[in-house]
């Protein structure tokens, strides 16, 4: 999208989500691409170790190799799902930095689940995505 075609929308019937790094719905024109889980890996696919937030910040960079893989960017994104290990309130403050870090005040729609473990041992968070490639 050369210009940003999201329609975002937080009813004021609802809580504001922003400082949660979500929006409650977010439409666009345009034909939806499917971004696999990205989380913090080298490589090989192997985990790299580290702290919960050094973690947030590889899987985000893998996101945007992803989403530039594809043609499109962070301003593509309409719904992201997000897996934390172990959640706790410190992780939402520390996901929700992350994500106005690189979505700025477009926050897409999202949904958090915690979760025992993932796929990987030493894996503490995942992120996928759906973007929306612009209508020609």
């Amino acid at each position: 999208m050369t210009t940003d075609q999201r329609t975002i929308t937080n009813p004021g019937t609802l809580h504001d989500p922003a400082a949660f790094g979500y929006s409650h719905a977010v439409s666009a024109p345009g034909e939806l691409v499917f971004i696999a889980g990205q989380y913090a890996s080298d490589g090989t696919g192997a985990p790299v170790p580290g702290d919960f937030a050094a973690q947030v910040e590889l899987s985000l960079g893998n996101l945007r190799h992803a989403l530039e893989g594809v043609g499109l960017g962070f301003e593509h994104v309409v719904r992201l799902g997000s897996y934390v290990v172990d959640h706790d309130p410190g992780k939402l403050e520390v996901l929700g930095k992350a994500l106005h870090a690189a979505f700025g005040e477009r926050l897409p729609a999202q949904t958090l689940s915690g979760v025992a473990a993932l796929a990987l041992p030493g894996m503490l968070f995942e992120i996928d995505a759906v973007a929306v490639r612009p209508a020609a």
